[in-house]
């Protein structure tokens, strides 16, 4: 009889015996001859065709017998001994991938019972005795690709998502070795093993495949697992490839044959695990070259389409193309691409901030790898990526990016050496701009070892100069026998402390505010000009009745005023004393100034003074009297301060004396009771806000609001905003409201982030100042369309921070909204 009929024959009547015997003996002798077709060397009583017929014609089908008969009456007989003897032994001796196969089937079909418990265990035996190596090295003895694609697809498949099968059975009641953070970490060092048998194999010259283990590394990063996945591989294969080419050769083949689809997960997560370019390097090799796919990834969707990467990922993917000539023609590529995108005026208007760091940074880096001959040959371009990019930087409303052209703009410049000179700007230094400059520096682009040996800080330190004994001590603790020592000398005794005293001036300050004035107007002295402007603001605030006199006059000549002495505080002093003069005569004085802010020959900085000092003053009058700002420190500390002599004072004094020697049985609130007071700001809101409104689209000879200024016109905005937030419960609220969404309505959809932000911050303001009765009545025919506006906004504005408002406007509306909707007298109020 031929062998494949024996076994089928004596299979068979095995399984005969395990669905209809009820013999203890009988079952434990079948499930013992069906061992024995799995069993190896000299305890097997079969043949090695009867052994490979089995495992290739009956393994599965025996399996699903077993599952099959988890639930008959012979498998609760058994004791745990004998399971673990007969029963696990044919779910781990045979091939791995039948097995895998069958149990994960089986977990995810059968309902939770003790049969699904002894299936878990198996399973669980399984993953721990490395059969899962066993499984991609049976894939990797195969030269090419061999039984039903279907097969291998479902395979890969129940090898990936082993996690998710088991979890939506097993949950809450999960193993700990079948959740992700441990599963992923065993495939990968499971795959370390099937490549490191590869390597074995083609050095005893045995033709292997990576095609199996390529598409579950590209399946199980392209889920989301490219992290815990490459945390394991990736060091192992850097210290693998180090000195071993056969390494290298399974390393590159492995990459390329990750499916195309696959190919950016496995890459990204690569650049983002390897810690250097060098093992990079040694691990992709020249991939970039020859996959398409590849060097779309690495040259282009990394680097301009993506930001989220930190700058070590930078370092590394930009330090590998440098580190080979094959590949550094693609480094001149991408320097070209990335000066465009970092000088193109749209990208800096249109992208988020976030995003222009990172292709600043990726600037840099590129530009501190190329060598002087790539640096020459790449000149015009810099050059002009350098002063187009920083034109549109610098134009922009937004510190940061203007810091951010202005850093990157020095840089350029140094490293070009243009005609011997360089760039040179004043910018806040700060954690950013560190980063940047420090991006200049190539690292090594060796991988750090482990250091070994003492600390050798104390030998390369500078050799400090050495003191002399009298010198190092202090006077008072010299011995006196110290022949430097003197003994009548005065040395011993303290110094007199003199950091508190002050120079005595030979000009006093100014007492009347017309001869504060005058100074101001047409002194040289640049002691009395200082000393008239410190006190400028208090002398405003204590007569009012001589500012309102020269309110108008005085104002003129402080926004005028330059910095010619080089005052310590100069633009806060001169903005508080004319916050001072517009709080004490509002109407005059805010006439003049929203006036002057239209007019001709003012420069940036006025018009934007105009706006600070309109928007303080606004504030300041909008708060009770009582809680009015005082002047400022930077005036009052240089001032004489005199005791006062009010009787206030000691009265106070004896009240809080009587109140600690009292005893109460009860008290109330001791917080005093706040006093009703008029709203200074109301009657003069329209004073502030509406002549602003007037001229904004007239282009003057000096100043274009709507055009090229969107720093002032951002500022504006802003302001108005403010203005409209603080006429809340004034009866010109709603008034002020129209007027500002219909001046808004033009510039919704400008360019530049700041300007929109302002927008969306008035919007905010109106929504929050004009009564919802208000909203509804008179504003009705512009609230469908701001609403239907912010909606786009907060989904599609490439600014976080606009999104934020946008959403933040939409439910201040719909609460306001339906807060109206839900009042009863609403209905009777408008009828």
């Amino acid at each position: 009889m031929e062998p494949g009929s024996e076994v089928r024959l004596r299979v068979a009547q095995c399984f005969r015996t395990l669905s209809s015997s009820t013999d203890h003996g009988d079952i434990i002798d079948a499930l013992k001859t069906l061992n024995s077709y799995l069993n190896d060397g000299a305890e097997s009583r079969t043949t090695s065709a009867e052994r490979e017929e089995f495992r290739r014609s009956h393994y599965s089908r025996t399996l699903r017998v077993l599952v099959g008969q988890l639930q008959a009456d012979w498998m609760h007989s058994l004791s745990a001994a004998q399971l673990s003897q007969v029963w696990d032994p044919l779910f781990l001796k045979g091939p791995p991938d039948q097995a895998l196969l069958v149990l994960m089937e089986a977990v995810s079909e059968l309902s939770p019972s003790t049969g699904l418990d002894r299936l878990v265990c198996v399973t669980e035996r399984f993953l721990q005795s490395g059969h899962l190596a066993d499984l991609l090295w049976s894939f990797c003895l195969q030269p090419a690709p061999s039984g039903s694609p279907q097969l291998r697809e479902t395979l890969l498949a129940r090898l990936t998502s082993l996690p998710d099968i088991t979890a939506n059975k097993l949950h809450p009641n999960n193993r700990a070795l079948f959740v992700p953070q441990r599963y992923y970490p065993l495939l990968a060092s499971e795959m370390l093993a099937a490549l490191e048998r590869t390597c074995q194999a083609l050095r005893g010259g045995t033709d292997c495949s990576s095609t199996f283990v390529a598409q579950t590394l590209g399946k199980v990063c392209v889920q989301g697992h490219s992290g815990p996945v490459l945390a394991v591989m990736a060091p192992r294969l850097a210290v693998c490839t180090r000195s071993d080419m056969v390494w290298q050769r399974v390393c590159w083949k492995l990459l390329e044959n990750v499916p195309e689809r696959w190919m950016e997960s496995v890459l990204t997560g690569l650049v983002q695990a390897v810690k250097s370019p060098d093992a990079f390097s040694r691990i992709v090799g020249n991939l970039v070259l020859t996959n398409k796919k590849a060097h779309f990834v690495l040259t282009h969707k990394v680097l301009l389409l993506q930001y989220k990467y930190e700058t070590p990922v930078l370092r590394t993917l930009l330090g590998y193309l440098a580190s080979d000539s094959d590949r550094r023609p693609l480094l001149i590529q991408v320097v070209r691409s990335v000066s465009q995108a970092w000088a193109n005026p749209s990208a800096v208007k249109h992208t988020p901030l976030e995003q222009q760091l990172y292709v600043s940074k990726t600037l840099l880096l590129t530009v501190s790898l190329l060598t002087d001959s790539e640096l020459q040959e790449l000149r015009s371009d810099l050059l002009q990526c350098m002063l187009g990019g920083m034109q549109s930087h610098l134009d922009s409303s937004v510190v940061r990016i203007r810091t951010m052209g202005m850093v990157v703009g020095e840089c350029l410049s140094s490293r070009m050496e243009i005609n011997g000179t360089k760039l040179k700007f004043e910018y806040k230094q700060n954690e950013e701009t560190r980063e940047l400059l420090s991006l200049m520096t190539p690292s090594v682009g060796t991988e750090p070892e482990p250091v070994d040996g003492a600390d050798f800080a104390e030998e390369t330190r500078e050799p400090s100069t050495h003191r002399s004994t009298s010198q190092s001590r202090p006077a008072s603790q010299r011995s006196k026998s110290d022949p430097d020592s003197d003994l009548d000398s005065d040395d011993d005794l303290t110094p007199y402390d003199m950091s508190g005293d002050q120079e005595m001036s030979r000009v006093s300050p100014p007492r009347y505010l017309r001869d504060c004035l005058e100074t101001l107007i047409s002194s040289e002295d640049s002691e009395r000009v200082e000393l008239s402007l410190r006190v400028a603001e208090s002398l405003v605030r204590r007569n009012v009745f001589a500012t309102k006199e020269i309110s108008v006059q005085m104002t003129k000549v402080l926004l005028h005023m330059e910095d010619k002495y080089s005052i310590d505080g100069f633009l806060a002093l001169r903005q508080a004393a004319m916050v001072a003069l517009t709080v004490i005569d509002s109407v005059p004085v805010t006439q003049y100034l929203t006036t002057e802010f239209y007019s001709l020959n003012y420069s940036l900085r006025q018009r934007l003074d105009i706006l600070e000092v309109l928007a303080l003053a606004a504030q300041e009058l909008s708060r009770p009297a009582s809680d009015k700002t005082t002047p400022s420190t930077s005036t009052t500390s240089e001032l004489t301060s005199y005791q006062t002599n009010n009787p206030a004072d000691w009265r106070q004094v004896v009240d809080k004396r009587i109140q600690s020697k009292t005893k109460l049985i009860s008290k109330g609130s001791t917080q005093p009771v706040t006093k009703a007071a008029p709203n200074r700001y109301a009657p003069v809101a329209g004073y502030f806000f509406f002549p602003l409104l007037r001229n904004y689209d007239k282009p003057e000879v000096t100043f274009d609001l709507l055009g090229s200024d969107q720093l002032v016109l951002g500022r504006l905005i802003h302001t108005l905003g403010l203005f409209m937030h603080l006429a809340v419960n004034a009866p010109i609220a709603t008034q002020m409201g129209a007027a500002l969404l219909d001046f808004l309505w033009a510039v919704r959809y400008h360019a530049d982030q700041m300007v929109r932000r302002g927008v969306l911050f008035a919007v905010c303001s109106v929504f929050l100042s004009v009564p919802s009765q208000s909203l509804l009545v008179d504003l009705s025919e512009q609230l469908f369309e701001t609403r239907t506006w912010l909606a786009d906004v907060a989904e599609g504005d490439p600014d976080a921070d606009c999104r934020s408002l946008a959403v933040q406007s939409l439910v201040l509306l719909d609460k306001s909204l339906k807060k109206q909707l839900q009042d009863p007298t609403a209905l009777s109020l408008e009828s």
